[in-house]
Parts: C-alpha cells; structure tokens; sequence
C-alpha cells in the first residue's frame, strides 16, 4: 500500500540547483576574485579603447565635432599612406622571414651534438629589449666602414675583387706640369725622350699612402726612353723642402699608373716604382702623359643601408635577428611531438630527407606554425620601437609604420583625433589575426 501510495504520489519538487562552479568554489566568491582584474581591464584596456574611438571623432582641439574626417585623413595624408604600404611589408615579409629561419634552425639543431648551444646563442636577443636592439642595430648599420660592421664586411668583399685607389684625394702641386682633365691629370706639354719629367702631386694624408712606398728618387735619364717621377711633393715644416724636386723626408706615388697619349690613344703606359721613378719606352717620345683618372676615384663606402630604398629592409632584418629564435623554440617543441614513426616511415618507403621534410614534418607542425606566424603578424603591427631608433631623420619619413606615425600625429604634430584613429584602424587591424588564432584555437581544443 505504502508502495502503491509512494507509485501514484506526484514528485515532489525538484532539488535546488546548486550554486557551486565546477571547481566546487562559489560562484560569488570566484566573482570576487575575479573583481580587481575586471576591474584593472575595465581601466587599463576597455576604456582607453573606448575614449580612442570617441576621441577619433573629433579635431585637434577635441571641442568640434569632426566626424569621420580623421579616418579620411588615413587614406589621403601622405605619411599614413607611406606607413600603410610599410606595415604591409613588415606583415608580410617579418613573419614570413622569421618563421622560416625559425623552422630550418629546429629542424638542422636535432642533428648535431652542439644544438642546445646553438638555440641559447639564436634565442639570446630574446633577452634584450627592442630599444638596445635599435642602438645596436643603429652602430652596426652605419654608414662609416670603420664603425657599422655591415659595411665593413661589403667593403672588405668588395675590395677583395676591385681594390680601390691609394690616392683618391692628391692633386698636382703648385708649378706642377700637370693640368685637369675629365678627372684625370694630364701634362701641359710633350714630353721628350732622353729628359726626365717631374709630376709633384700634393693631397694625400701619410697614413693613406700604400704600405710599400719608399722614399721619393728623382729619375735619371735613359736614352730613347721617357723616365720620370709622380710623388708627394710636401715636407712637413715651414721653408722646409723644395718645390718641383724630390726631397729626403717626400715619399713615391708607388703604384700610380702613367700613360703616354698621342692623337687621343695610349700609345704605352708603366706604373711607379716605390719610389715613385717610372719609365716608358721610345713610343713615349712626343707624347702628353697621363694619370688616369682610376688612379684618384674615391674608395667604396659601401652600401647606404639606412637610405630611403634599403632602411625598411633593414630594419626588418634586425626584427628578424630578434625574433627568428622565439620561432625557433616553439617550432622545436612542436618537432618534439611529432611521432617519429611517421617519419622514419617515410624513408623506409624510399622519400628523401627533402620530401621527408616537406611532405611530413611541415604538414605536422603546420599548427604550430600557424601560431609563431599570427603570433609574429600581431606583433609587428605594433613595431615602434626598432624603426624609431634605427631610421635616421633623414629617411625616418621612409621607414615609417603605422604606430610610429601615431606617436608623431599626436606628439609632434599635435593631432591627437588623428592619432586617435590610427589606434582604432590599428586596433581593426589586429582584431581578425586574433579571431583567427581563437578559432584555431578552439579547433585544436575539440580534438
């Protein structure tokens, strides 16, 4: 009976629900918790946000309304376009180059001994801000071959196979024989076989003459033979020296290249002595002579890294240098999962290390290259620093990028509403990398 009442009875009311998260905390007490850090995101990230987007409606003054006639200016200032077009290159170039580099270092370390040490080396600038990573970027880009190891490196190369001149800066003396011509220096007159020719040349610092001068020796006569001698006419001391004759302490032009012209031909040509004495044969006699203007072009500076054409290049190569190693770490935590089964799989069946690589471990990590890459994209949208230190004045207006041209628009040129806008197109910008890393996200999670 008590089982039949129990049966027909109705149910009772349903239990409460309780009021526990899932980890058994309160959920008023994890609200509480959770208050300073909502709090702290509410002033520090969602309000800036806010008042960026309000301040962007209005002009400099912030008192008349403007519209959206900041956000035009976006498509019609040249500096913001300039910027624009940049960041385009860094997103596509800085991420790309990084990601790569950091692929190959993972995958080449797992096969030497000495791969940890290489990896600590590689991640090292990791460990410095980008601030002193422009400073040091800055000295090693300078143009001076004598302090940017850029250049002193393209020059050591380039002179390696065109050695450039010893006297890019000598001149004749005075009551030199030697006149102008198309930047070389030709004799007033002809010469004649059998009279030596005095050729004093001034201009050149002692420290820049080749090693293997000696002193200056005036040229003895040789029949049926032009002789003479090219030097540095200048001794130190006041009254001190002889102008037009060598003297003991005035050194050869060693090396300097001499021609004999006729009608507009070389008809023979020689090259100084140590001492600076040369000597051409008979077809000299009548002739003008000559220093080719190769003897005085001016040495190779090297390249002009941080001009308009090369410094965004440039500058994306110091990211590069900065954050190749971050890619590096995480791709090699990625390689560490992959299951070496497939791999050695695949070379059981005849693939080369090449297609091994392409068409096994790049398809494995695809996911995590996926992260270093919009990881990367997101970060140098908001690249400042290294472009603001390393781009001279002269071509910063080149090298410019949307945040650096939000720091100028609102400091230097007192345009707050347009550097307003800039925030939020920026902040546009990296709203869908970051939809599109969630949503990656959150595939791999149901997995």
């Amino acid at each position: 009976m008590a089982s039949a009442t129990a049966a027909g009875s109705p149910p009772g009311p349903a239990a409460p629900k309780s009021r526990r998260s899932v980890t058994g905390t309160r959920r008023a007490v994890a609200a509480l918790f959770l208050l300073p850090a909502l709090v702290l995101l509410g002033a520090l990230v969602l309000y800036p946000i806010g008042y960026s987007v309000v301040r962007s409606l209005y002009d400099s003054s912030g008192d008349q309304f403007a519209g959206f006639d900041n956000y035009k200016a976006l498509f019609t200032d040249d500096g913001i376009r300039t910027a624009l077009k940049n960041n385009v290159i860094w997103v596509v170039f800085a991420p790309t180059v990084s990601t790569a580099l950091g692929l190959v270092f993972a995958v080449l370390t797992e096969r030497v001994r000495w791969g940890t040490a290489f990896k600590l080396v590689v991640f090292m600038p990791m460990a410095i801000s980008m601030l002193a990573a422009g400073i040091i970027f800055r000295l090693v880009y300078d143009q001076d071959p004598d302090k940017g190891v850029a250049n002193a490196v393209w020059v050591g190369v380039h002179d390696s196979f065109a050695q450039s001149s010893a006297f890019p800066k000598a001149h004749p003396g005075r009551e030199s024989p030697l006149v102008g011509q198309d930047g070389a220096f030709v004799t007033k007159e002809p010469v004649r076989a059998g009279s030596p020719v005095a050729l004093p040349m001034v201009g050149v610092a002692p420290d820049k003459l080749p090693g293997d001068v000696k002193r200056a020796a005036a040229a003895r006569p040789e029949p049926g033979k032009v002789t003479g001698t090219v030097w540095q006419d200048f001794t130190r001391g006041k009254g001190v020296g002889r102008l037009g004759a060598p003297d003991p302490a005035e050194v050869g032009y060693a090396g300097m290249r001499v021609e004999a012209v006729k009608d507009g031909r070389v008809v023979a040509s020689a090259e100084a002595a140590g001492d600076g004495t040369f000597t051409l044969p008979a077809s000299a006699d009548g002739a003008r002579l000559r220093l080719p203007a190769d003897n005085f072009k001016e040495p190779y500076n090297g390249v002009d890294w941080l001009g308009p054409a090369l410094v965004t290049p440039a500058i994306i190569g110091s990211y590069v240098w900065m954050w190749a190693g971050f890619a590096m770490v995480l791709i090699a935590a990625g390689l560490a999962g992959v299951p070496r089964e497939l791999l050695e799989q695949a070379r059981v069946d005849g693939a080369s290390e090449w297609q091994v690589f392409r068409k096994v471990t790049v398809p494995l990590l695809a996911p995590v290259l996926a992260v270093v890459a919009v990881t990367l994209m997101i970060n140098v949208l908001k690249v400042f620093d290294l472009v603001y230190i390393i781009a001279p004045g002269s071509s910063q207006d080149d090298a410019n990028v949307l945040a650096l041209e939000l720091y100028r628009k609102g400091f230097s040129e007192g345009r707050p509403g347009v550097a307003s806008a800039i925030a939020v197109f920026l902040l546009l910008l990296v709203i869908p990398v970051m939809l599109f890393n969630i949503r990656r996200l959150r595939r791999e999670g149901r997995r």
